[in-house]
């Protein structure tokens, strides 16, 4: 029994549902829209401020799509009413970040920069030159594109320097001490 597909999902107000044929879910808010295609499997139900999802059967591939159609739909709820948000922090001396036109370049190290190119749905913001935020209303585009911009340098464990997620952990390392050892 899916713990997840069987909880309601409440509509905070300000946000419209539609359900299209062929379960076609478009989402709209205050922040924007949303619209993605769910299984046809699935059968998606609104009504008086809350969204359920039913299964038809008990089968193994039916119920994992109803959770996974349950949580698809409360990020995109969540999206367009708050939005989501990553915050990137850059560690490094001569390390740090800035906007070119409408793209993001980096300073990390290499001989060259790197300039990222930003999606049209992700917005990014640099809070100071080592702090970049970056935000939109579809969590797999924002999470992807900090992903992307964390693979440039990740944070090494001796040294500690490279991009990092603001609250990411990063396990440091004991350096060689082979001279004192004796």
């Amino acid at each position: 029994m899916s713990r997840i597909g069987n909880k309601a999902i409440t509509v905070p107000a300000g946000v419209e549902i539609n359900v299209a044929a062929g379960n076609e879910v478009t989402v709209k808010g205050p922040k924007g829209t949303l619209t993605r295609g769910f299984s046809p499997l699935m059968q998606i139900n609104v009504e008086d401020g809350t969204v359920k999802v039913v299964r038809p059967n008990e089968e193994k591939m039916t119920k994992q799509l109803h959770g996974t159609t349950r949580a698809l739909l409360a990020t995109m709820i969540e999206g367009v009413s708050n939005g989501y948000t990553k915050t990137l922090k850059i560690v490094g001396i001569g390390y740090k970040a800035n906007m070119k036109g409408k793209n993001l370049e980096l300073h990390v190290g290499f001989s060259h920069s790197i300039e990222c190119e930003i999606p049209a749905d992700v917005t990014c913001e640099l809070k100071d030159a080592t702090t970049i935020v970056v935000s939109g209303i579809d969590k797999q585009r924002v999470g992807q594109f900090a992903a992307s911009i964390r693979n440039h340098r990740k944070p090494e464990p001796y040294g500690g320097k490279g991009i990092r997620y603001i609250d990411e952990q990063v396990r440091r390392k004991e350096g060689k001490t082979a001279a004192s050892k004796k």
